[in-house]
């Protein structure tokens, strides 16, 4: 394993893939040494490239809510509970209008879904 390597910061796609191969020589290095403290700084430069280069959108509050409904076999007279009424849960599942704060308070307390992905506006339907 080689001990001296110039990090430096990745720019590009080829500096990418170069820090990616020097992570792979790293990455059995014992924790205290010159490698093991290489391969932490690759790790934050190489995650720091991929999360301007490859951002992940918060998912939409509709696709969060149907996601769990279907992970907890929940149905939409359910969901009309809790929001209020059936045709309140149609509006907001068909993308016709946003949560209350009141609704995102009670589906943030009773399904555990983040507020914070709750809170956003309905987007679009396709």
């Amino acid at each position: 394993m080689q001990t001296t390597y110039a990090i430096k910061p990745i720019k590009t796609e080829a500096d990418y893939e170069a820090a990616m191969e020097k992570l792979e020589e790293f990455w059995d290095a014992k924790p205290g040494t010159p490698e093991a403290d290489q391969l932490e700084v690759l790790g934050i430069l190489i995650d720091q490239y991929e999360t301007q280069q490859f951002p992940i959108a918060a998912p939409d509050a509709v696709e969060a809510v149907l996601f769990y409904m279907e992970q907890n076999g929940l149905d939409r007279a359910e969901l009309g509970k809790l929001l209020g009424s059936r045709s309140r849960a149609s509006e907001f599942l068909n993308h016709k209008t946003s949560l209350s704060l009141t609704q995102i308070r009670k589906l943030n307390e009773a399904w555990n879904i983040p507020a914070d992905i709750l809170i956003q506006p309905v987007r679009e339907s396709a």
